[in-house]
């Protein structure tokens, strides 16, 4: 193979590397506007963490522990 035809592999490949990158990122920003959308998840709330963050603040979400099968 030539340098010009390695070249242009080289090219291709790195634009549909960055195709994909970019069809992943708008794919999970829209599930995320949508999950906030719904109702299912409020990212607002984690995004006040960074400000409110202490040893003595309540936890976001309920924190559930799944039962051992022995007990």
């Amino acid at each position: 193979m030539s340098q010009e035809t390695l070249f242009t592999i080289a090219g291709y490949g790195k634009f549909f590397i960055t195709l994909f990158i970019f069809i992943m990122f708008y794919g999970y920003a829209y599930s995320i506007y949508k999950r906030q959308k719904t109702g299912e998840k409020d990212f607002e709330k984690y995004s006040n963490l960074v400000l409110n963050d202490s040893l003595d603040s309540t936890p976001l979400e309920p924190r559930y522990r799944k039962q051992d099968k022995n007990d």
